[in-house]
């Protein structure tokens, strides 16, 4: 068979939205009432059709989902919001049907292959992990708090995406941004100038101005999105998990969300979190210190804060380092840099990306077909710029599902980067969120709609994207695509400086990450009266930066919707990318053994077997913690005369 990518419209979008979510509903629900009929089916027939149902649902909740963050008019993100609540409903109410749970129960496990007996036994639990087995006032409960927490999901992220603030600053305030920044912000009539709180303003402005009233002030209102409102969604919220969690009979809402993860149990998320604290306590106090002393040569201070910390890393990896990021921002014109993600990729990966002039969204998105061995594997649409009442962070989102012989898998990479020259931070999340994508792609080659693509444990699905930062950091591969303005490539010696500088602030990188953990963590395990309160302390005992009187980070920490008490999985998975990485030559990134077997054992099989399988089964042993800890270990090495921190 040669399937087809899913047609969207040139105009119309919400009667399209609503035909082709109301069509998949409609099958869905259709399927399901004739597995419930009394015929007596064979069990591959009863796990065929449950399947059949799982593919309309998953695409009605996938276009429904994107088209919430992403499309442009107000009236389409609107209806994609309520027909986000139907398919919730509807997932619900499957995953409560007794009837149903019986039928898939009743069939025999005898002869099945490997992957098909490991989608009826996943379909088995999340029936039991929904309350399916509980009395009919605990599934009428259960099935008010999941209604109840759609609305919230999606109350939380509107609150944060339509919440842009801005500050207003005399144009000496910008002293220290790039010129390109600069002409992009004149003043307005009565001289002062604007910047906001989206990622191409905030981000360079907290590192590069030297005006340190004006960093605080813009981080002040950035770390304010969401607030007061998200507040109240969060009580709410935290406290239906909780609910949930116990009627199903767990001790609380980590151990519900653990139980199907990699790491087990809601205890294991608190030793995890432990543990990699410690590992990271002296590379991020040697951190601090080399931050606080900095400040100090300018103000005389005891602490610094979260307005200071992005500011003074650029400064001493300036000074110690001899790595300039206006330096470096210059070779990373936004065009190039797509183009060069998509050429390193396309060669690591064995793919052909070729552009389709089909219809988008935006004008701004580009799609593109993905080939391998000259046959199509699927579409991948790509969002990258900023625009009103968009998704405010970096993510793939699924648009299609792959099913093997009858579906093609899509997915799109939504981001908000600017049109001109990117912070090479940028273009390391670029290759972070793109990892996503590639992942979706290549995975997306399964019978079983529940296993296609980023199928994995949800404390896995970073490792892959982890991974692909690296290809970002070397020279070669660099040089390859980041050229100035004049022709000139991104000089090899530079790279190596900010390899070098790479290695000063991780300490503080990972402990900030680990407060981060901790709060998801923390405010979902005790509930706390006071968020903020709470937010505060987590990130004074893990962060080791402490958060800014007056700011309220959880209002716009989006993970807390989707990663709920599980934000530790950044760095679960970040201790097997380091590891996954460890197989690959360094001085050979492309070495293609390596990475098509990267490629067919990591990334191919989706979610058709366990992480820690697809894992040993790559590296040839477990994974084990010590390429992070070598990683973290490794001390900074400032340029030839120079100090290091």
């Amino acid at each position: 068979m040669n399937p087809q990518p899913l047609a969207l419209p040139s105009a119309d979008w919400s009667a399209w939205l609503a035909d082709n979510v109301g069509e998949r509903l409609q099958s869905a629900s259709d399927t399901l009432k004739q597995l419930k009929d009394g015929t007596s089916r064979d069990t591959a027939t009863v796990l065929g059709r449950w399947n059949d149902a799982d593919i309309a649902l998953r695409g009605a909740e996938s276009a429904a989902g994107l088209f919430v963050e992403v499309h442009p008019e107000s009236d389409v993100r609107t209806l994609a919001e309520e027909l986000v609540q139907q398919i919730d409903r509807s997932k619900t109410d499957r995953n409560l049907d007794r009837a149903l749970y019986d039928v898939v129960a009743a069939t025999d496990p005898a002869g099945l292959n490997e992957v098909a007996l490991r989608m009826r036994e996943h379909v088995l639990r999340d029936f039991r992990r929904s309350g399916v087995d509980r009395d009919e006032k605990t599934r009428t409960r259960l099935r008010e708090i999941s209604e109840r927490l759609t609305v919230l999901d999606q109350d939380f992220g509107r609150a944060i995406r339509d919440d842009v603030r801005s500050v207003r600053l005399s144009a000496a305030q910008l002293d220290g941004l790039p010129a390109d920044f600069i002409a992009a912000h004149p003043p307005a009539e009565d001289g002062l100038v604007t910047v906001t709180t989206d990622y191409p303003d905030y981000r360079p402005f907290r590192v590069y101005a030297r005006d340190a009233d004006a960093r605080r002030s813009l981080t002040i209102e950035f770390e304010n999105r969401g607030w007061p409102a998200n507040d109240a969604v969060l009580h709410e919220m935290f406290d239906l998990r909780d609910e949930k969690a116990r009627l199903l009979g767990y001790d609380s809402w980590p151990d519900y969300d653990a139980d199907v993860k990699m790491i087990g149990t809601g205890n294991a998320i608190a030793e995890f979190i432990e543990r990699i604290s410690t590992a990271a306590d002296a590379a991020g106090r040697r951190d601090v210190d080399a931050l606080l002393a900095r400040r100090r040569e300018d103000d005389p201070a005891d602490t610094i804060d979260r307005s200071e910390t992005g500011y003074y890393m650029e400064l001493i990896r300036r000074e110690q380092f001899d790595v300039d990021a206006t330096e470096v921002r210059r070779y990373f014109d936004f065009t190039r840099v797509r183009t060069g993600l998509l050429e390193v990729t396309g060669r690591l990966f064995g793919l052909e990306y070729r552009p389709v002039d089909v219809p988008r969204w935006h004008e701004d998105v580009t799609a593109y077909d993905v080939y391998a061995d000259g046959e199509r594997r699927g579409r991948i649409y790509l969002d990258l710029h900023p625009r009103p009442g968009k998704y405010k962070h970096a993510a793939q989102f699924d648009l299609v599902g792959g099913i093997t012989d009858r579906l093609l898998p899509e997915g799109v990479l939504v981001c908000n980067f600017p049109r001109g020259l990117m912070e090479h931070q940028d273009v390391v999340t670029l290759f972070h969120e793109f990892g996503h994508l590639i992942h979706h792609v290549l995975g997306g080659r399964q019978e079983w709609a529940r296993f296609s693509g980023v199928a994995t444990e949800w404390d896995f699905v970073e490792a892959p994207s982890q991974m692909l930062e690296e290809w970002a950091w070397d020279a070669d591969i660099l040089g390859s695509f980041a050229i100035d303005e004049t022709g000139t490539r991104i000089p090899a010696d530079l790279v190596e400086r900010m390899r070098a500088a790479k290695d000063f602030g991780k300490g503080i990188t990972i402990k900030t990450q680990v407060g981060y953990a901790a709060v998801s963590y923390l405010l979902h395990r005790d509930r706390p009266a006071d968020h903020t309160a709470a937010v505060m302390q987590a990130m004074e005992r893990y962060g080791m930066i402490p958060g800014l009187p007056g700011t309220h980070f959880q209002a716009s920490f989006g993970h807390l919707a989707g990663y709920t008490s599980a934000y530790y999985t950044y760095l679960w998975s970040l201790v097997i990318a380091k590891d996954l990485f460890s197989a690959f030559d360094a001085d050979d990134l492309f070495d293609p053994t390596v990475a098509h077997r990267y490629r067919d054992r990591i990334l191919a099989p989706g979610g058709s077997r366990d992480a820690a399988d697809l894992v040993a089964d790559f590296l040839g042993r477990p994974s084990g913690f010590d390429a992070f800890r070598a990683w973290l270990d490794t001390a900074p090495v400032a340029s030839a005369g120079r100090s290091a921190p």
